[in-house]
């Protein structure tokens, strides 16, 4: 079921909403929580009610996990082989689902061998209620937050605005939300806000998105077909494709912000005008925010981040955007997507470097350089 179609937008948002706020506005706030998590899990069973079984077992097996590790506080060598075994897990999953197929394409390549796996379907948002869950495992870990309420974990996991495709959000983001009174009464302000978000975020899917695909997917199926393209249809095609996959993602995330919003719920923003970035880096700072987040937060840093000299840092940053790459998809062209912006970011970090490392030695030496911003201007006052 899309954000965009008849049956989401007339049939199963109103009923959704008005019975959580009609069951919440009695008082029941439990049952409230268990007719959004059921609604959540019709609405992910809608594409393929086999997956459900998959969704399932992840939620429980997270909880769980996230349970031990709250009660295993202080035991660091236990916590740790549970966070382990937790992550790995998750990892394995995800690994199965979205990328067996091309590693035993790749491996009878590379062998010559003639291994057969059965083509895995990949199923709906796995990579996204895998993160999300993973990240609440290692914030369990660290001790940042805990859960013992199993439905209330069923909400974090399920909540079917930002299941399909984000934003990532954080256990402590979202569940103390669901604490406050507030919520469970239906505001108008609410949901005048969130009307408006999903309306803006509906314009760009169907209007913007929908629209420019139609000069971006004949140009692309041509170049599949091996139609010699001319110079203007190749970069019109690339450009169009550009515009189209930045509306499409975007709206949906501005749908899930403002369907949340209806319910009184506040997600985290995800996009920030990423074609008006300055650089590379800056690019990163808005270009699907939370998944730039969980990367940071749990890869980048983890590795050791900026704490380790200049070399590390680089290898750092490369690593997470191969694997980033290959997060958005199994194929040679998502890691050399990743490889190029990770080698961009290394380019980006050396340049900043070296232009703090001038500037600096110009303050030193009493030269005040033309090409200084304020806060330099400030420094030499």
């Amino acid at each position: 079921m899309l954000f965009n179609s008849y049956e989401f937008i007339f049939l199963f948002l109103p009923i959704v909403l008005l019975g959580f706020h009609l069951i919440g506005k009695q008082g029941h706030h439990r049952v409230a929580i268990a007719w959004l998590v059921g609604a959540s899990l019709f609405f992910y069973g809608w594409w393929n009610p086999a997956y459900l079984l998959l969704m399932l077992f992840s939620v429980l097996f997270n909880y769980s996990v996230g349970v031990s590790l709250s009660n295993t506080s202080g035991r660091k060598l236990l916590s740790k082989t549970i966070l382990t075994i937790g992550v790995s897990v998750n990892l394995a999953i995800l690994g199965y689902f979205k990328y067996a197929n091309f590693f035993v394409d790749n491996l009878n390549a590379l062998s010559g061998t003639n291994l057969i796996l059965n083509e895995v379907i990949l199923p709906l948002a796995i990579s996204f209620f895998t993160f999300q869950q993973i990240a609440y495992l290692v914030d369990a870990y660290r001790g940042k937050t805990k859960e013992y309420n199993f439905l209330h974990y069923c909400l974090f996991v399920t909540f079917f605005p930002q299941l399909i495709a984000g934003p990532i959000v954080h256990h402590k983001e979202m569940l103390p939300q669901f604490a406050k009174d507030a919520v469970y009464k239906l505001r108008s302000k609410h949901l005048a806000i969130g009307i408006t978000i999903f309306a803006l975020g509906l314009f760009k899917k169907v209007v913007l998105a929908d629209g420019v695909s139609v000069y971006a997917t004949p140009v692309f199926n041509a170049a599949e077909a091996g139609v010699m393209l001319t110079f203007f249809e190749a970069w019109g095609g690339a450009l169009a494709y550009t515009f189209q996959l930045y509306f499409d993602f975007s709206g949906y995330s501005d749908m899930a912000i403002g369907i949340a919003r209806m319910f009184g719920i506040r997600l985290p923003l995800n996009f920030n005008s990423p074609y008006k970035a300055t650089s590379i880096i800056d690019f990163w700072r808005r270009w699907h925010i939370t998944l730039s987040r969980f990367l940071r937060d749990y890869l980048y840093i983890p590795l050791g981040g900026s704490r380790k000299g200049r070399v590390r840092r680089y290898i750092n940053l490369m690593t997470t955007m191969i694997l980033g790459g290959l997060w958005h998809g199994a194929g040679w062209t998502f890691l050399l997507w990743g490889a190029l912006h990770g080698f961009y970011l290394m380019i980006n970090h050396a340049k900043r470097f070296l232009f703090e490392f001038e500037n600096n030695y110009l303050i030193l030496n009493g030269t005040f350089p033309k090409n200084a911003n304020r806060k330099l201007d400030i420094k030499l006052q």
